[in-house]
């Protein structure tokens, strides 16, 4: 008792919380206990003192609030209600005596009279407007814990405890006692008898409606104006017994509500209505009616309208949810009749305003009941199908078939909310099937549909209401299907000038079809584009003959994505490669192979090629599962035909002299390597998706054909190569036009998985001896590409499983003396060694390989180098770029923040290196590397580092090399995007700025396109960013040069110089 007396003077003294622990401490050790410390506190409980009378109920009700619950029994529990409910009384007191209450109604020991003892010592002394919020807060928190944990006893006090709480959160302003509030009330409305106080418990929560709070900013409580919304729309769609006292005020905001008023009156009508019921609903249904029509008649907005439109849809289903679907019409009565007739009276003119937002309402009643929507269809459709045919209605069929088709659309999305029927299949099968509502009338819709098809005016609706009964569920047969499609093929085969802009509609359609049943599409449309394209390609200058070949090219793309039309293109397209690409027997005697003839052909196979891989790509990112049988059914067939080229091309003997040299011209076509190119993108696309077993099995043969040249079990196809030919890809004697099929190889070597060891001998090897061949033997631009890129995927993957630690310490040792430190070595060839060793370090990068910054760093040693100095510096930032061949679609081994780290470790030394003027070719080298790195990593890598690079970053717009300046412009335009005046990181260079952003925007002194147009998007963009006082000098040159760009040769530089010479008029002190 000594130590309990002495801990409480203590406390009462100094109030450290260290006196309260050691109490509670004491108390949970048995060592004392609550009347020890009630007695303790006595004389400070009554003393005369308001201090030390609050001081002795605040420490009381601290030690109540660390106390652990079974330290505190039943009887200790009514004695502190008992005592708490008295201080309730004393002003002095009130505060911690609510403190201690919070705790106590937590407790399990607190019964039914001690909440009644505290309720009511609440209800007679907590005068709420004289306490502060924080205090307020403690009573409503209260009360919630006693509607969550004593429900049953506030509802045994009836109407005390409804009076009780209204008096307490009548008033109430602060939005943190608000939530708790109407979470409160929430409770109370749904689930306490309030029907002798509905208008008292009305009027203290429809107060608060509408909400007008707006939080300040930087809020530190978080409560937004939505959270107190919600909150009191929980309240006011609790009971039904609000309805007709609710109704009056909703309709007062809906007249006189601003627009926010207006659109929170909407939106909670719908939430409460089917609450208040559909009787209240029926009695004031057209006074609902008359006010929401004005907001969709008259709308102040359109989301305004569209809540108007729910809220009519929920007012509609609630009055009509009862009805039942029947034979008659006519059953239909109230609300939905009258405004049903009222829509089709507005539709009888189209072509007025008015026609719109009726067509609106009449598809919003499509998704109330299925009562009225059958009616609303029953009275609808007919209107529409007799209007359009009206002789004299003839001029308004674009607007009548426009609400049609939106109908039609609103009728699909309706079709969710139908129940499904018992039906049978043809093979009397028993199945569930939902019946459209359009289903009566589809065969007068599609009649209207054909015709307006036919009228160019009148096509883009037809095309639309034709998508919506494609798509709708269960509505048209196949019979019906392939008479769409019948009448679809007849514009494609009118010609493109007839399909004026409608041909993204018709394709859409034809793609909606061929999801639902391909055969009318492949029957029907396939032949007839096919049919479109020649076998030999128009000449040059048949400028719509080839504009009609891309067209039908990009329909074929756009349809042929499902697995069956797929499958025709495959085989049409490859058969139309193989006439392009290989000359008939008639050739030799009726042709004449002129180069422009041979690149016609080249570009057309390119244009067919281009079309099969853009089809595949999407297929591939739909993640089709048919793209796997490619490897079988395509692939092989595209190693055939460009290995037979290969061949043919570059034999020795064909025939007589003049015969071999016009055979071998037009076999140029199949050689031409952006058509090798393009070949290897589709090897790409299809290896990439195969599993790993079928990756392995191929990956034999395909390291048997590289290696050894057995090419026999890849190639595949029409044209027959000799069974003993060998393909030596890698031989110093091999024809150019053979060497380039490597990228053939590469293009099915990168996409392989990790998993997939490469079928050679010995990996260090076959990499060495790859990587020697694209500087030795290499011969053109596509060797050496393939080369590197093969080389760099298998080492990413692989470096690691076998062991490359020998090729990388060859190469960095042997290699870059021999290939790039080597002044003997010419400088085209040392730019090439350099490009192969950014490809080796970006292979090791991307996956953190130990090794990787030891090839790196040593790039910055040829930084003073007069021939490669800039390679080696671009190619610093270009290895931790992006690419096509080293990604996680084709498999490649990448580690997360892999730049990040990269950035960190090389950005300081390049900053230092371009400080350092001592060294003034080192020095431009590291702003060159610098544009690079910047350019080929996210900004979030450098970004802290950006204030202290742009005074170099300034330097680099002065560089010759206008593709660094174009890279030094895209980044100073990328950290403009969230900069202010008010927080510029280019605010003390903006003078510079400007004057080297209307340098590089003069054709004169700037021929580069792209950088004029950057220059001037950053010009039109710096008044946004800076502040007027620090620009206005500068106001008057940049208007004046300005004036030049206007004059520019080119009218996409012109139109940026009008937007910034117009941001810069409006610049003004005001900014």
């Amino acid at each position: 008792m000594e130590s309990t007396e002495r801990l409480i003077r203590t406390w009462i003294a100094t109030e450290k919380d260290e006196d309260i622990k050691e109490i509670v401490s004491e108390i949970s050790a048995d060592k004392t206990n609550l009347v020890n410390v009630v007695k303790g506190l006595g004389e400070y409980l009554t003393a005369d003192e308001e201090d030390l009378r609050r001081k002795g109920v605040e420490f009381l009700s601290l030690i109540l609030a660390s106390l652990p619950p079974d330290k505190i029994n039943k009887q200790s529990t009514r004695v502190l209600s008992t005592f708490y409910a008295g201080k309730l009384e004393d002003s002095g007191t009130i505060i911690p005596a609510l403190k201690g209450i919070q705790t106590l109604v937590k407790l399990p020991t607190c019964g039914t009279l001690e909440v009644q003892s505290i309720l009511r010592s609440m209800f007679l002394h907590a005068k709420m407007k004289a306490l502060v919020q924080s205090v307020r807060f403690v009573v409503f928190s209260i009360l919630d814990s006693l509607v969550a944990n004593q429900r049953d006893v506030l509802k045994a006090m009836g109407k005390e405890f409804l009076d009780g709480y209204v008096l307490l959160v009548d008033g109430e302003k602060d939005p943190r006692n608000l939530i708790v509030a109407f979470a409160i009330a929430r409770v109370i409305l749904i689930e306490f008898d309030i029907h002798e106080r509905v208008e008292t418990l009305f009027n203290i929560t429809f107060c608060y409606f509408p909400i007008t709070f707006r939080p300040p900013p930087n809020d530190p409580y978080g409560i937004t104006t939505d959270d107190l919304r919600a909150a009191l729309r929980g309240c006011l769609s609790a009971t039904p017994y609000f309805g007709s006292l609710a109704i009056p005020v909703f309709l007062e905001k809906l007249l006189a509500g601003t627009r926010a008023t207006k659109r929170d009156a909407l939106q909670t009508m719908g939430v409460c209505l089917p609450v208040y019921g559909s009787a209240l609903a029926r009695a004031e249904a057209r006074k609902l009616w008359n006010s929401l029509k004005l907001e969709i008649f008259q709308p102040t907005d359109s989301v305004n309208e569209e809540e108007a439109l729910r809220t009519t849809q929920i007012l509609v289903k609630t009055i009509h949810e009862t009805d039942e679907p029947t034979g008659d019409d006519a059953e239909i009565q109230g609300l939905a009749r009258e405004v049903c007739e009222e829509c089709i009276g507005i539709l009888k003119e189209p072509e007025k305003s008015q026609a719109k937002p009726a067509a609106k309402i009449l598809c919003a009643f499509m998704s109330t009941t299925p009562s009225v929507a059958k009616y609303t269809i029953s009275q609808a459709i007919p209107h529409l199908v007799k209007l359009f045919f009206d002789p004299d209605e003839a001029g308004n069929r674009m607007p009548v078939l426009t609400v049609l088709s939106e109908f039609i659309t609103a009728a699909r999305e309706s079709l969710s909310k139908l129940s499904p029927l018992p039906a049978q299949t043809e093979d009397g099968m028993e199945m569930e099937l939902t019946v459209p509502p359009l289903t009566p009338h589809k065969d007068e819709v599609l009649g209207v549909l054909m015709v307006g098809l036919k009228t160019a005016s009148s096509r883009r609706p037809a095309l639309a209401g034709l998508q919506g009964v494609v798509t709708t569920e269960n509505l048209l047969t196949d019979e019906e299907l392939t008479f769409v499609v019948h009448n679809i093929n007849e514009i494609l085969g009118a010609g493109s000038d007839d399909l004026d802009d409608a041909s993204d509609a018709v394709l859409d359609l034809l793609s909606a079809v061929a999801k639902v049943n391909t055969r009318p599409v492949e029957e029907q449309t396939l032949p007839l584009l096919f049919r479109s394209l020649p076998d030999t390609p128009p000449a040059s200058d048949a400028i719509s003959e080839r504009v009609k070949i891309l067209n039908v090219l990009s329909t074929l793309e756009t349809l042929c994505v499902q697995a069956q039309l797929f499958e025709t293109l495959v085989i049409r397209l490859t058969t139309k490669l193989d006439l392009i690409c290989v000359p008939s027997s008639s050739f030799l005697t009726g042709s004449s192979a002129m180069e422009d003839e041979v690149e016609l052909h080249a570009a057309y196979a390119h244009w067919i090629l281009n079309t099969l891989a853009k089809t595949l790509r999407k297929k591939v990112d739909k993640g089709d599962p048919d793209v796997v049988k490619y490897i079988d059914r395509l692939i092989p067939g595209i190693f055939n035909l460009f290995v037979f080229a290969a061949f043919s091309a570059s034999d020795e003997e064909v025939g007589g002299r003049v015969e071999e040299e016009r055979w071998r011209k037009r076999l140029g076509v199949a050689t031409d390597p952006r058509l090798v190119k393009k070949a290897g993108e589709i090897i790409t696309l299809v290896l990439q998706v195969l599993p790993l077993v079928k990756q392995e099995s191929y990956a034999v043969a395909l390291y048997d054909a590289l290696i050894e040249g057995n090419i026999k079990s890849i190639v595949e196809g029409h044209q027959k190569i000799p069974s003993d030919r060998k393909l030596l890809v890698f031989s110093d004697t091999t024809p150019t036009v053979q060497k380039n099929l490597v990228a053939l190889f590469a293009a099915a070597i990168t996409p392989l998985r990790k998993e997939v060891r490469p079928v050679v001998s010995e990996v260090n090897s076959f990499l060495d001896k790859v990587l020697w061949w694209s500087l030795g033997t290499a011969d053109s631009e596509l060797q050496r590409d393939a080369a590197l890129e093969l080389v760099s995927s298998v080492l990413n993957k692989r470096v690691d499983t076998d062991g490359l630690d020998t090729f990388l310490g060859t190469t960095l040792s042997v290699f870059w003396d021999r290939k790039i430190n080597s002044v003997g070595v010419s400088a085209e060839r040392r730019r090439n060694a350099i490009k192969a060793w950014k490809w080796i370090s970006k292979a090791l990068l991307i996956r953190n390989h130990p090794m990787a910054l030891e090839f790196t760093d040593r790039l910055f040693e040829a930084f003073g180098d007069e021939a490669v100095g800039w390679d080696a510096a671009k190619a610093v930032g270009e290895v931790a770029g992006t690419d096509d061949v080293l990604t996680k679609k084709h498999h490649a081994v990448i580690r997360i923040l892999y730049a990040q780290k990269y950035v960190n470790r090389v950005l300081p030394r390049i900053i230092a290196g371009a400080k350092d003027s001592t060294k003034p070719r080192e020095q431009t080298a590291s702003l060159v590397a610098l544009t690079s790195l910047i350019t080929s990593v996210p900004k979030a890598a450098y970004q802290h580092e950006l204030p202290g690079l742009i005074p170099l970053l300034l330097r680099g717009l002065e560089l010759p090399d206008a593709n660094i300046r174009w890279n030094v412009i895209d980044t100073f335009l990328a950290a403009a995007e969230g900069d202010s005046p008010e927080h510029s990181l280019v605010a003390s260079h903006a003078p510079t700025l400007a004057t080297l952003m209307l340098k590089n925007s003069n054709v004169e002194e700037m021929p580069s396109l792209r950088v004029r147009i950057s220059a001037l998007k950053y010009l039109q963009k710096l008044p946004s960013i800076v502040r007027y006082d620090i620009l206005h000098p500068s106001k008057s040159t940049v208007l004046k040069e300005l004036a030049k760009a206007l004059d520019d040769p080119k009218r996409a530089v012109r139109k940026e110089a009008v937007d910034a010479r117009t941001a810069w008029f409006r610049y003004h002190g005001s900014a």
